[in-house]
């Protein structure tokens, strides 16, 4: 009895799905929504989809975009282009930049966000002073870091010298700590978007569970571990994805670094963009660029898809 009554109900739901359908109000609306959409799709379509299938296209040729013709290779620009040593090594230098910065901004942004959710005087200042270096612009933030790590006048070695002895650091002219300089600019220039992004997720979590959990005698380690980072899971699990999307693209900031997108000395700081740069409009050969950019963007894709498959197991949502 009960199997015919859910085979009733599965029917009857089968029923209405198809005469909506066949309702004239159905179709004008849905005819109503995709005209909204039109401008976005447009858009989308210029500006997005076009370049990218047109770039693909491209990698299947030799072509210095000033003369009109493009001989074919096929896959030939992959071949040689993964048979670079040079573009071994310039995605090397990505990775490394991607796990010297976003892990560490995101565990100092949570912790200066949790700071900033407390009660402490000043608070707006200083949200409004850890921001201020995002919505700074890149090249004038590229520059200032080119004064603080001067050799002999910085800023930085200044401190390292005087208050803890250290020795003087030719910071853009020694290979070994381009890429930590690169790194220390990179996170002085996103933390403030980590730190917003990560307070609102704070502040979105219900106080009933940290007086309950207080009530129960938790202590702060406890709440911090039980509530705050299961429920902040959503909030970690966006800024984690946005942050290793933006560190994979680093480019304005070593280009000002090292003036002219050298990629620093004996290109220790040749980033997988900086390659890409070259390719483009140092050689002039577009079929290569648009090659590194389908790696580029197949490696980014790869990358989400498996942290969205891994997120189901320790992203939780209220």
């Amino acid at each position: 009895m009960a199997n015919a009554m859910k085979r009733l109900q599965r029917r009857l739901a089968w029923t209405i799905d198809w005469s909506r359908y066949r309702s004239g109000r159905f179709w004008r609306d849905t005819l109503q929504a995709y005209l909204f959409l039109v401008p976005a799709f447009v858009i989308l379509g210029t500006f997005t989809f076009y370049p990218f299938i047109k770039a693909f296209l491209i990698s299947f040729y030799k072509w210095d975009m000033i003369n009109p013709v493009k001989e074919f290779v096929g896959l030939g620009n992959y071949i040689k282009l993964f048979h670079d040593d040079l573009f071994w090594l310039s995605l090397w230098h990505t990775v490394y930049y991607v796990l010297g910065s976003v892990f560490p901004q995101m565990v100092l942004a949570l912790f200066i966000a949790v700071l900033l959710n407390s009660k402490i005087h000043g608070r707006s200042f200083y949200r409004t002073s850890f921001f201020l270096p995002y919505i700074t612009n890149t090249v004038a933030a590229a520059m200032i870091f080119l004064w603080i790590y001067d050799r002999d006048y910085g800023l930085l070695n200044y401190f390292l010298h005087n208050i803890f002895g250290l020795n003087l650091i030719d910071w853009l002219n020694t290979p070994q700590f381009s890429m930590p300089a690169v790194i220390i600019l990179g996170i002085w220039k996103y933390l403030g978007f980590d730190v917003v992004i990560f307070l609102a997720g704070l502040q979105s979590i219900d106080r009933e569970y940290y007086e309950a959990a207080a009530v129960d005698g938790a202590t702060a380690w406890h709440r911090f571990r039980h509530i705050t980072l299961p429920l902040l899971s959503p909030t970690t699990f966006f800024v984690f994805i946005i942050s290793i999307i933006g560190a994979f693209k680093i480019f304005d900031e070593i280009y000002v670094l090292w003036p002219g997108g050298q990629g620093g000395p004996l290109n220790s700081a040749m980033t997988i963009m900086i390659y890409f740069y070259h390719k483009a409009w140092g050689e002039w050969h577009m079929g290569m660029a648009s090659a590194v950019a389908d790696v580029l963007f197949a490696i980014i894709f790869i990358i989400t898809l498996v942290q969205m498959w891994l997120s189901r197991k320790w992203v939780f949502y209220q």
